[in-house]
Order: structure tokens, then C-alpha cells, then sequence
């Protein structure tokens, strides 16, 4: 079995499964687990993913739509050499990764037709669903169920252990910074899961542009940093910059004291197995244990505010 895979999510799927020796490409984003690392890559995109800001990154895409181009590029000459069997895309998110159509043309330039798995999750369990579906594909099925069952039973853990909590924290979890996005789609369940209420968004709700105002409208008792596809080291980045500018940031001295960046990239972002790791880390987050300990590669609370901020 030759695999293709152009979803980060899908390929750490693949490797969870032991087929990280199948893979003949990959995306650019395709970052984990390091088995990965030396396949080739299939995509790239058109705008650099490295350094630049959220509104800066915000208006070239928004240029690049405009005049009809492609966020993405995919090397047809490397996709038909590498001759896979199966090809993981998706149809979620067109700004995120290749569209159906851009894979379609590159298709039926190739002799012999793979397989291909379009995934498109809009839940949790949908998540965890698409891990039997990717096993199923792969020739893998046991393994694909094995994994499906030890995730739910991680899943079932955290319900029991908030399933009597009746303090449900009110959270909002911000998704982009410039311009504001409130977190949609399965964001707002893991919330739930953890024991939480997201009072911006409702399960399998798309993201969407807020207002500073109407955060702090929300009366949160937490607020989530996770914008997509960021570490933590990238978050804290954006944020100084965004604090430095005034009118870039309003958010109340309260409020700050009880808002956390999260690494999005690796346990909110991708619809992969690492959701799971996402839940028990907002179920930390929401309801803290002394038996529990937040590494900081994990989730880290906000700084202390700029002295200009208002009260």
C-alpha cells in the first residue's frame, strides 16, 4: 500500500496505525511524528507560513481569493511519480489545504486512479470515526478500530470525571487574532466534553469575526488563546506585537488574569487523535486538580498586561 497524504491529521493517523513507511508524500504541514519527516512533500503553499503576522497573513490570503488564485500549490509531477494507492484530502476547509478540485485535476492526469478518502469532520466523534474510515482504506482495519476504542475510552474518562461538576465554566475560545475569530466546529464541543460551556459558539458551528466588545460582553471566566495552527511560542509572539499597538487589543485586567494560550497546532487545529490530548487539557484548564500538572509546552497563562490597558 502506497499512501498520500495531504491532511496533518490523516498522516499522524497513518502512523498511529505503523504505516509511516507507506507514506510516499505528504503536506507541507504534515509535521508529526517525527516517522514523517523524511517523506516527500506534495504541497507547499503560496504565502510563507513563517513570521508573518495574523493580519498580515489575513490580507494576503484575502488577495490571493480575490483575484481567484490558489492558496496552495500541489506538485502533480511528484503526486504521479510517487504512484500512491491511496489519497487522504479533505473538503472542511479551503483555506487550510488543497481543494477537491485542485486533486481532481491533478487525478486525471495520472494512468492508473488511486483511491482517495475525502474526510470532513465536524465533531468530535466524527474525528474519531474518520480514524476507523482511514484504517478501512488502509488495509488496516483492526488497528483502525483498536485506536477508535481506545480514544472514545479516553473520552469516556473525562466525562466521568466532570460528569458531576456542576460549576460549568462560561469560556471563549479565540481561533485568529486579526481580525478576531471566536473558535467553531468541534472547538466548542471539546469545551463541553471538558466540562465547560462556550458562550460564543455552538458545537459544530463555523468560526466566526467578533469584537473585543463582545468577548468582554460575554463575561467569559476564561479565555482560550489557540489561534490556528500557532505554538504557544507563536501566540506569545503576536500578542506582543498586538499589545505594543494601540487599538490592537482591549481586553480588561480581570480577564486577562484568566486567559491561557494553548499550543493549537498540535491539540486543536487538526481534527487527528490529538483532540483527545486537547480535551483532558481544557478539563485541566477548566477544572484544575492538585494532582494535576499543565506543562507549559501545553497551555500557559497570559502575562501581565501592558501599564496603558485599561482597568
Amino acid at each position: 500500500m502506497r499512501i498520500c497524504s495531504l491532511l496533518p491529521s490523516a498522516t499522524e493517523v497513518i502512523a498511529l496505525l505503523g504505516l509511516s513507511d507507506a507514506l510516499v508524500g505528504i503536506s507541507h504541514e504534515c509535521d508529526y511524528p517525527p516517522s514523517v519527516k523524511h517523506v516527500p512533500i506534495m504541497v507547499e503553499p503560496m504565502i510563507s507560513p513563517h513570521g508573518l503576522a495574523s493580519a498580515d497573513t489575513d490580507r494576503k490570503v484575502g488577495q490571493l481569493v480575490a483575484s481567484g488564485q490558489r492558496l496552495y500549490r500541489l506538485k502533480d509531477d511528484l503526486l504521479r511519480q510517487a504512484q500512491p494507492d491511496l489519497i487522504l484530502s479533505q473538503d472542511l476547509c479551503h483555506i487550510c489545504a488543497i481543494t477537491p478540485d485542485q486533486l481532481h485535476d491533478a487525478l486525471c492526469s495520472m494512468p492508473r486512479q488511486p483511491t482517495v478518502l475525502t474526510l470532513n469532520p465536524g465533531t468530535v466523534h466524527d474525528v474519531i470515526d474518520d480514524v476507523v474510515r482511514i484504517g478501512d482504506a488502509a488495509g488496516r482495519s483492526a488497528e483502525g478500530h483498536r485506536l477508535a476504542t481506545q480514544l472514545r475510552d479516553r473520552l469516556d474518562a473525562i466525562l466521568t470525571r466532570v460528569q458531576d461538576i456542576s460549576d460549568r465554566p462560561r469560556v471563549v475560545c479565540i481561533e485568529w487574532l486579526s481580525p478576531l475569530y471566536a473558535a467553531g466546529h468541534w472547538v466548542p464541543e471539546m469545551i463541553q466534553l471538558a466540562g465547560g460551556q462556550d458562550v460564543l459558539a455552538q458545537p459544530g458551528s463555523p468560526s466566526r469575526i467578533v469584537t473585543w466588545d463582545e468577548v468582554q460582553s460575554a463575561a467569559p471566566d476564561i479565555l482560550i488563546v489557540m489561534p490556528c495552527g500557532f505554538s504557544i511560542d507563536q501566540t506569545q509572539t503576536e500578542l506582543f506585537r498586538m499589545r505594543q499597538q494601540p487599538g490592537q487589543w482591549s481586553l480588561s485586567s480581570n480577564l486577562a488574569q484568566h486567559t491561557f494560550l494553548v499550543d493549537a497546532s498540535s491539540h486543536f487545529s487538526r481534527p487527528g487523535p490529538r483532540l483527545i490530548d486537547g480535551i483532558e487539557l481544557l478539563a485541566a484548564i477548566l477544572h484544575p486538580s492538585d494532582h494535576e500538572h499543565i506543562h507549559e509546552s501545553m497551555a500557559c497563562r497570559l502575562g501581565p498586561l501592558p501599564i496603558h490597558q485599561h482597568p
